[in-house]
């Protein structure tokens, strides 16, 4: 059996990327460092990730432009064990409330569980973002549910529309001003819906740009939409944020990765020079992927 990519992770001790790996129930991380190769090949076909830390029993070929990377019953398994989904409200854990920034006017309000730290924040590629509250579960969904009833604040945001503003951000002064104006809106709801059994934390930004090494980079021009049997994807690696590596692949220019693409492949390292042998679209023409994040 193969080690078996799982996808970008931000590992809260070192804040930086790294690759996830499964092999049967044994896992590791390689980090990634900006401003070395990186180049992989897949081979064979792609085959669905499983579910909750278990290979599908199926062993089923999934599409290649699937971020999910899961057969339908895997999906659902997934999902039925998901906190997003509302299907585990007696969790015992202590959750946080946050407010995350990924471009002008784009702010969504989610939950993590407080173990993760930031991790999920930069999963999610959040530019900026701010702890809103602390508490139970059930708790920390109704703050949740009360700011998008109140204020209009999405819980969820196209990935698509989060990559195409990576380029262009405001200065760090003025994205931690929007989030700074809408946590203090938020704070006016204590008495008004607030849930009792949620502790306010208070205002503090937290700026991830230098973290996925965004600013001097060059805008990406286009994103693979999926992987081919044979086919390569390399290049320099300048940025990553959420799932993505931007790559720099020199007369191709910044070609965009999303790593969630990569599950379910026999990878084989390649050059950097090996370019880009698999579909792609430009930026901006139709790139949009499946799945919100």
């Amino acid at each position: 059996m193969d080690w078996q990519c799982t996808g970008l992770r931000w590992p809260e001790a070192s804040g930086g990327p790294a690759l996830g790996w499964r092999k049967g129930t044994r896992t590791r991380t390689s980090a990634l460092a900006y401003g070395t190769e990186f180049g992989l090949r897949a081979a064979g076909e792609r085959r669905c990730a499983g579910a909750r830390g278990h290979a599908c029993p199926l062993g089923a070929v999934v599409p290649a432009h699937s971020t999910g990377g899961r057969c339908p019953e895997c999906g659902r398994l997934d999902r039925a064990h998901s906190v997003a989904a509302d299907t585990i409200p007696d969790d015992p854990r202590t959750y946080r409330v946050y407010l995350a920034w990924f471009g002008t006017g784009m702010v969504k309000v989610g939950i993590t569980a407080e173990g993760r730290g930031a991790a999920r924040l930069r999963e999610q590629g959040a530019v900026v973002f701010s702890w809103l509250g602390r508490g139970p579960l059930m708790a920390a969904r109704r703050a949740e549910e009360l700011l998008r009833a109140a204020l209009g604040v999405p819980d969820r945001i196209p990935y698509a529309r989060k990559r195409a503003v990576r380029a262009e951000l405001p200065d760090e002064a003025v994205r931690a001003a929007e989030v700074a104006e809408l946590y203090g809106k938020a704070a006016a709801l204590e008495g008004g819906g607030w849930p009792e059994a949620l502790e306010r934390l208070p205002f503090e930004a937290v700026d991830h740009a230098g973290i996925f090494g965004l600013g001097a980079v060059s805008a990406p021009g286009r994103a693979v939409t999926g992987l081919t049997d044979g086919g390569a994807v390399a290049g320099l690696l300048v940025a990553a944020a959420g799932p993505d590596l931007h790559l720099d692949t020199g007369a191709d220019g910044v070609v965009v990765l999303d790593t969630r693409l990569m599950t379910g492949w026999t990878l084989a390292a390649a050059g950097a020079d090996a370019g880009v042998s698999v579909p792609a679209v430009a930026l901006g023409g139709g790139a949009a992927q499946d799945g919100l994040f």
